[in-house]
């Protein structure tokens, strides 16, 4: 397959996570801001082997099994939107975290932190799509905890996740592993998850109808490996911070270049159109049911055939390439035949988007 184009830290010191004395909204944005916090505080208070990886999941080694373990938390606002709710997000958010690293998922914990006032009959609907997306997922949720706090303490429900994992195969998987040349392979079109939940907020309507992209991607992910085997260098899916920041991580942590297409990355209409309306720039917009693979050249051909077999990879396209120029930096040809510099958001675009 012929190329697309033809073209750390050693101080003794922390950097400040920024001049800010207290915890702002951009802080949680997936973007740079989250990055330094989680760099310059969480990991260096934190150090340890696994966590220093910085994947999605971490890998555990447990009398001989490798063990994907993960955790998230789920505020969205709205809790009930097209495509899906809090309860099914907060499985598949968690169910995708632990597959990143190719392992089955097994088993999930929630706990939920419920405002005082909460309907109980929404709180029924959550707990029965929960129940859904695991039983679809073929997985189970075996323990919880619940929490109720005062009137105002809270907005009305946050859901927390973890999972388990059973790793199979005999690779690893991870940005450290990627290397010049490699092709960049994303599952499907970015921005639905994060369009739809501003379009709910803001109560915009657009000519077509927009919706969640939620779901479990463990099944595409056991395709993806069954074709490419140890040539699949990692896999990411780009929540929050979107495709940007997902691969602005893997530019900076494998310290190599990133160039991608324009015309290449998959978009529905109507969210090219909400965000080309509203100014925002889709790269950036998050997502709950697409991934990004980086894999070897010579099986990149062959991982993109299976992906497309697969429902949830129809529109999988190989969007970019790896190369040993300008390391750490994320470039965009646009439609145009120009190119601009693709940097991790700054700030915060849209919060409580999962």
């Amino acid at each position: 397959m012929k190329e697309l184009f033809a073209a750390g830290n050693t101080g003794s010191c922390p950097l400040p996570i920024s001049k800010y004395n207290t915890v702002q909204l951009g802080h949680g944005s997936g973007g740079k801001m989250m990055n330094d916090l989680i760099s310059n505080l969480f990991i260096r208070i934190f150090d340890n082997p696994a966590l220093n990886q910085m994947n999605d999941q971490a890998e555990l080694q447990v009398n001989g099994s490798r063990l994907a373990f993960s955790t998230d938390s789920f505020v969205v606002d709205p809790l009930f939107f097209p495509g899906g709710d809090i309860g099914d997000l907060a499985v598949n958010g968690t169910v995708n975290d632990v597959a990143m690293s190719g392992a089955k998922p097994l088993f999930l914990s929630t706990g939920f932190i419920i405002e005082e006032g909460f309907s109980l009959g929404d709180l029924e609907k959550i707990v029965e799509s929960m129940q859904r997306a695991a039983c679809k997922a073929g997985i189970a949720i075996v323990t919880g905890d619940t929490k109720v706090v005062n009137k105002g303490s809270a907005d009305k429900i946050f859901i927390n996740t973890a999972g388990i994992g059973l790793i199979e195969h005999d690779f690893t998987l991870g940005a450290k592993k990627i290397q010049p040349s490699d092709a960049i392979i994303l599952s499907g079109t970015i921005a639905d998850h994060g369009i739809t939940i501003l379009s709910q907020r803001e109560g915009l309507a657009f000519e077509a109808p927009v919706e969640s992209d939620t779901a479990a991607l463990h099944e595409l992910i056991a395709k993806i490996l069954a074709a490419g085997g140890a040539a699949v260098r990692a896999m990411r899916d780009p929540t929050r911070g979107g495709l940007a920041s997902a691969l602005n991580e893997y530019a900076e942590v494998a310290n190599v270049g990133i160039r991608i297409a324009e015309e290449r990355i998959p978009l529905n209409k109507a969210v090219a159109g909400a965000c080309e309306m509203l100014g925002i720039d889709p790269l950036h917009v998050a997502n709950e049911g697409k991934l990004i693979t980086i894999v070897a050249r010579e099986k990149a051909g062959a991982v993109l055939a299976a992906m497309r077999k697969h429902p949830l990879g129809e529109k999988a396209a190989i969007i970019g390439d790896t190369t040993k120029d300008d390391p750490g930096l994320v470039t965009l040809r646009t439609k145009f035949n120009t190119w601009r510099i693709v940097d991790m958001l700054v700030g915060e675009q849209l919060p409580r988007i999962c």
